[in-house]
């Protein structure tokens, strides 16, 4: 589907809905590592909805900005400050805490993906696809969108993405140690990943985000 806003307006719808996707997310983990015992992110002012609590100048505001201008609009990442969390006052096993706090920013974004997608899949039918309304379209989209790529994403098992908690519940020990030591250079991984081999991520989305965007909105991209 094709969308009526193109150039800086689409940048700029992007952006706008990466916010309060990625900011979600953080909350996230800072409330499910609260119910577990770790008052951490609460403490120091983590569990609120205000994006200047979250925003990381790189992260939240330079990186999302320079990939849509890089890809054209047409994909975009972005991280919010992360939540700090203290698996040390989980109540009962902390590794099964981790695993918990580690998977409840990814589900979130599905929460939200499926929440706004199937109002989507009920509404598209009678929303303008063209003209000032159709803008309204492209909103449910974008965040749709957004949301199941920063979820699988995320979901991507190298530290310190979420999907690397995850993992680390299922790894012996002895294995657990040397995993834990690729978090340092996680994020060098993941940007020479992004950088040198593009079309790992593109082909990556292509088989996890975009096919349940379908499922979901009953829409094609």
């Amino acid at each position: 589907m094709t969308s009526i806003l193109s150039g800086l307006p689409r940048l700029a719808l992007t952006f706008l809905l990466i916010l309060p996707a990625i900011i979600l997310h953080e909350v996230a983990h800072g409330y499910v590592a609260y119910l577990l015992g770790d008052p951490t992110a609460k403490m120091r002012g983590r569990l609120t909805l205000n994006p200047i609590s979250h925003i990381d100048p790189f992260g939240t505001l330079l990186l999302p900005v320079l990939l849509l201008v890089v890809s054209g609009g047409r994909a975009a990442f972005g991280y919010a400050k992360p939540v700090p969390i203290n698996p040390n006052l989980f109540r009962g096993d902390k590794r099964w805490g981790m695993l918990l706090t580690g998977a409840a920013g990814p589900a979130t974004n599905l929460a939200l993906a499926v929440f706004v997608g199937l109002i989507l899949r009920f509404t598209a039918s009678s929303i303008p696809t063209s003209g000032p309304g159709s803008i309204a379209l492209d909103v449910l989209v974008t965040f749709t969108l957004i949301n199941l790529v920063l979820m699988f994403f995320n979901l991507i098992p190298l530290p310190p993405l979420d999907g690397s908690r995850v993992v680390q519940y299922f790894l012996p020990q002895r294995a657990l140690r040397i995993y834990d030591q690729m978090e340092r250079y996680g994020f060098i991984v993941l940007f020479g990943v992004l950088y040198f081999l593009p079309g790992v991520l593109s082909g990556y989305l292509n088989v996890t985000a975009y096919p349940l965007f379908s499922v979901i909105t009953g829409l094609r991209i």
